[in-house]
């Protein structure tokens, strides 16, 4: 069900040290680094921190839901705006997260920030 999840922090040295601490506790390490991001796992990545320049809010990360075909993604875009969610992104290849990843963003009624993704893990 759960593809990953990320969380936007303000200051990525701070939490990464935090995560690095507590996961290399429960058997998970650095997979990925980057810049403005630090990605987490077993075997693949699951769980991302993102600096951000704004404080937390509603749309402070995301939760991304593994579906089992684009047009899944499409399907479950669509009926979640039909549901009274909003668009932040609508579905479509995202290369720059792997050469088969395609995903779309909403933003559910409350405002927080959902991905639907196919071709991620």
């Amino acid at each position: 069900m759960l593809d990953h999840v990320s969380f936007e922090v303000t200051d990525i040295t701070r939490s990464a040290g935090f995560y690095d601490a507590l996961f290399a506790r429960i058997g998970v390490r650095r997979l990925h680094e980057a810049h403005a991001a630090v990605a987490y796992g077993r075997a693949d990545v699951r769980f991302w921190i993102v600096a951000r320049d704004r404080g937390p809010g509603p749309s402070f990360g995301h939760v991304a839901f593994a579906a089992a075909a684009r047009a899944a993604v499409d399907a479950a875009h669509a009926s979640g705006l039909a549901a009274g969610g909003s668009d932040a992104g609508s579905p479509g290849p995202r290369p720059q997260y792997g050469r088969s990843y395609y995903a779309g963003y909403l933003l559910d009624p409350d405002g927080y920030r959902v991905e639907l993704v196919s071709g991620g893990h």
